[in-house]
């Protein structure tokens, strides 16, 4: 078994990784006190989950534009951009809010604003990874990645529920304004030899096709991809329905509120740190069909739950068959694409992670605001399993007739571990 840690054994991803340490504790604190100081605005379950798509929604517009950016100029450079564009917007936010300016249409702009620079940033600083720890080393980066992440997404929401409940939602925008300065630091202090870049192929319309057309073919990167739309627009609406579970179903305030959201950190580091053990093995398909009906089927048990301690065990099981998920599904689109296209087919997976799921938010919002938080979280539950069945049969399917031996690491990905 490989070292968990051998990603870290590279100077510019010990850079990253601990840059990220930081700023991701920010966004989970800005993320949690958006959606509490949304309530307090408009009391609307309906403008909330309005929000979270107005924030999800730029990426369905750059992201693929993005792909061809990351594949065609210094991802290092970019990433400093996009980086200090979050930044200054958190540190408006935080003015704002701390002024008593703050009215909500403050929040959709500033939003929307977030998701466009975050449609920028998500597909570039993913295909990014490879220049920093090389193809050997990914698999293990991308699981400590999902690590920093949830134990960000583990100790974010609870700090933000403190400061918004004690000191207001603005100090928890400001930290994460804050919070960016790490990351920026460890990008200038990298030392990054920029991969040799080929000629384009046409124009960006035509270079877009082209990854297009790649998806299309590679039958272990499309299922994928779908999977992951699929369970991320049903099953992992969060962000619009666990303040109302805490409000309305458990009768809780901010601080309730902050507990469950760690709660699906706490389940996600506990999975991520299970994934970084097992990396060196490449990424497991059984393990990601697994994942993506789990996490359908918690978001299901929520529908019935009424009490505090089934809820933080349901959102931490939640959180933990998620981030199995996806990160078998992130290693097997990274370990399959080609370098060449690799930017592409992550604008995709950008795309269909935080863009589609817009509708998502819709749908959780409208359905929790007509008849109630619990058959939200029922209906996205049920879609959200029957989804990953659907697409699990389609990958069998693949598999029979051949078409899933197709690429450079048939075996890296699994496709005789379903």
């Amino acid at each position: 078994m490989a070292s968990p840690f051998n990603a870290l054994k590279h100077r510019n991803y010990r850079l990253f990784w601990f840059g990220q340490a930081v700023s991701l504790i920010g966004t989970w604190m800005q993320s949690t006190g958006q959606s509490w100081l949304v309530l307090m605005l408009t009391d609307s379950p309906f403008l909330l989950g309005l929000v979270s798509a107005l924030q999800l929604a730029p990426v369905l517009a750059f992201a693929l534009f993005a792909g061809v950016l990351a594949d065609r100029l210094p991802k290092r450079r970019l990433l400093v951009a996009t980086q200090g564009t979050m930044m200054v917007l958190a540190f408006l936010l935080s003015a704002l809010t701390l002024l008593g300016w703050v009215r909500y249409w403050h929040v959709a702009v500033l939003a929307a604003l977030l998701g466009a620079a975050n449609a920028f940033d998500i597909p570039i600083r993913q295909s990014f990874m490879v220049e920093i720890v090389g193809r050997g080393d990914l698999t293990n980066a991308i699981a400590l990645n999902a690590t920093i992440f949830n134990v960000a997404r583990f100790i974010g929401p609870a700090i933000a529920g403190f400061v918004t409940k004690e000191l207001g939602p603005g100090w928890a925008f400001f930290a994460n304004g804050v919070s960016f300065l790490g990351v920026i630091a460890a990008l200038l202090a990298m030392d990054v030899k920029a991969p040799r870049i080929e000629k384009a192929r046409g124009g960006v319309l035509a270079q877009v096709r082209e990854g297009l057309g790649y998806i299309v073919r590679e039958p272990r990167v499309s299922t994928c991809l779908v999977m992951l739309g699929l369970i991320s627009t049903f099953s992992l609406n969060f962000s619009v329905l666990v303040p109302l579970l805490a409000r309305d179903v458990l009768h809780g305030d901010a601080g309730l509120y902050g507990i469950l959201m760690s709660a699906v950190g706490l389940g996600a580091l506990i999975g991520a740190t299970g994934m970084t053990i097992i990396s060196g093995g490449g990424p497991r398909r059984w393990m990601m069909n697994a994942g993506a009906a789990m996490t359908g089927l918690s978001c299901l048990a929520l529908a019935f739950i009424r009490g505090s301690l089934l809820a933080t065990a349901a959102l931490t099981l939640a959180g933990l068959a998620w981030i199995v998920f996806y990160t078998q599904s992130l290693s097997t689109v990274q370990v399959t694409v080609p370098d060449r296209l690799r930017g592409r087919v992550l604008s995709v997976h950008s795309l269909v992670f935080n863009g589609v799921p817009l509708f998502g938010s819709l749908f959780a919002g409208s359905v929790a605001q007509s008849f109630g938080t619990p058959a939200s979280f029922g209906a996205g539950g049920v879609a959200g399993t029957l989804s990953a069945l659907g697409v699990i049969l389609w990958w069998r399917r693949a598999v029979r007739n051949g078409a899933a031996t197709q690429g450079p690491v048939a075996g890296a990905a699994g496709g005789g571990n379903d």
